[in-house]
Parts: structure tokens; sequence; C-alpha cells
């Protein structure tokens, strides 16, 4: 296999983080996965990229817990436990009663999730910052976990914030990262954060903040972003809604990043 990520989309339309990663030493990682209704998908591709009809996934990162980036992890542990085997789960989530507290529309998800865990309870890691994990090439450092003082779009600012280093190339996974856990990323690791790839925050709109991607510095932008979003459209025409895509887009052109893979034209991979 290729030192590569396979973005894919959602079969709905709708925003989701999903990835498959391969390395040249015969690694099979995912980061997130998706919702729910998207995991019959999945899993078509990791047999497909893996060649086996059961799948063996080396490691399995989760950002934070929304069902956009975690229910197909969830649904395929429900319903084809049999049908893939992982060796590890990283994630650091929040309780049920923070979810319940400051964001309880959300709070579903996370139990869910908690529901199936016995599952799979000896195969997980509860990851914190500064922790640093390679996986058969691919090396993850953790740059920022869970925050409880961020209590405004809990959720997001949950967001496990994890550089990954493989094929010589660097590449920043903001998962849905908002602008004050952003600003304590930027204060806490400043120029280091520089990358050659950034996956764009928050599907590209109302996560963290300009300086953030200015650190960063990045060549190249993975955009988890459907059509209708990348225009910041939903049916009165371009730039008419209240997302900040069409502005965080000028960002990125400002600073002159000119290769971008964008979820608005289909499941794409990016070779490392």
């Amino acid at each position: 296999m290729k030192n590569a990520i396979r973005m894919l989309t959602s079969e709905s339309g709708r925003q989701m983080n999903s990835f498959i990663v391969t390395t040249e030493e015969g690694g099979l990682i995912m980061i997130d996965g998706g919702y729910a209704f998207d995991a019959e998908k999945l899993l078509a591709n990791l047999r497909e990229i893996s060649g086996q009809s059961v799948p063996h996934i080396d490691a399995w990162f989760l950002s934070h817990a929304h069902d956009d980036h975690i229910s197909a992890f969830v649904q395929l542990m429900r319903t084809h436990r049999d049908d893939f085997t992982f060796d590890r789960l990283y994630f650091s989530f929040p309780s049920f009663q923070y979810f319940d507290k400051y964001e309880n529309w959300e709070a579903h998800t996370v139990a869910e999730f908690y529901e199936v865990l016995p599952l799979f309870a000896d195969r997980i890691c509860i990851v914190s910052q500064d922790d640093v994990y390679t996986v058969r090439g691919a090396t993850f450092e953790f740059l920022y976990t869970f925050d409880p003082v961020y209590t405004d779009n809990a959720v997001n600012n949950s967001t496990s914030v994890f550089r990954m280093t493989l094929g010589g190339k660097t590449v920043m996974f903001l998962g849905d990262l908002g602008w004050d856990a952003g600003a304590k990323l930027l204060s806490m690791h400043g120029e280091k954060l520089k990358s050659d790839i950034v996956q764009m925050a928050h599907h590209g709109q109302n996560g963290v903040e300009r300086d953030v991607y200015e650190a960063i510095a990045p060549s190249a932008c993975i955009w988890c972003t459907p059509l209708w979003l990348w225009n910041n459209d939903a049916g009165k025409g371009y730039n008419t809604h209240v997302f900040k895509t069409i502005i965080v887009r000028g960002w990125m052109d400002e600073l002159g990043v000119k290769e971008h893979y964008v979820a608005k034209d289909g499941d794409q991979t990016i070779l490392l």
C-alpha cells in the first residue's frame, strides 16, 4: 500500500469527516468515519483498500463525539462487529453529564458511543495532550485534547487535535475545533503548528480563526465540505446563508494555498 489518505464523502450530501489512512508498511488506520448511515460505504471502502473480506484496522482515531464523526463506528460495532477488526481505539471524550449540561441536544451521540463501549473496552486508549503514537510508519502527535473550561460550542471545542507525520509529510487534523479552543492551541504551540497539509476546522466554516491557519501555513487544504456548504448556499444562492466558508476560502487564497481537496468533488485519495 502507498502512503495515502482517502477522504470519504456522505451519500446524503451532508458534511462529515471520514478518512482512511494507508502506509507503505502495510498499515490501515481510520480517522473518524462519518454518520451511521454511511457505515456500509465505509466498510466497503475498507474491504477494497485492504483487499480483505474482514479488514483489520491497526488504529482508529476519533476526534470528538459528534454524529458526523463517530456514528459510523458505533453502527459498525452494533451491526457489523464480526466484519472488521481493530487493535486500538484512540479518543478523549467528555462525560455524558458534561454533554447533557452544556449541549444536551448532542448528548445522544456520546450516550450511544458509551453504550457500545463494553464491546471493545479492552482496546481503548484515552489520549492526552502531548501523547505521541506510532502506527505502522505513521506518527500521531496530540497537540490539544478536551479542556472543560470551554462550555460554549462545547462538543466542537472538545475535539482532539493531532498532527500525523507520514511519508515525509505532516498533516494537521483540526476536527471541528472552535475559535476559543483554537486560540489555546495557538498560544500553546505557536509556529510549531507548521504543517504541510491541514484538515480545515469544522468543515471549513466557523472553526478556528485565521491566525491558527497562518501558524500552520499549509501548502494544501482538506475540506470536508459538500457543495452547498462550499458555496454557503442552502437554497437561495451563492453566499446567502450564515456559514463562514467563503470568508475562510478567502483566507486560504490570501495565504497563497493552491492545492485543495474538497468533498464537493467526491471521494478523493491524497498521496503523501
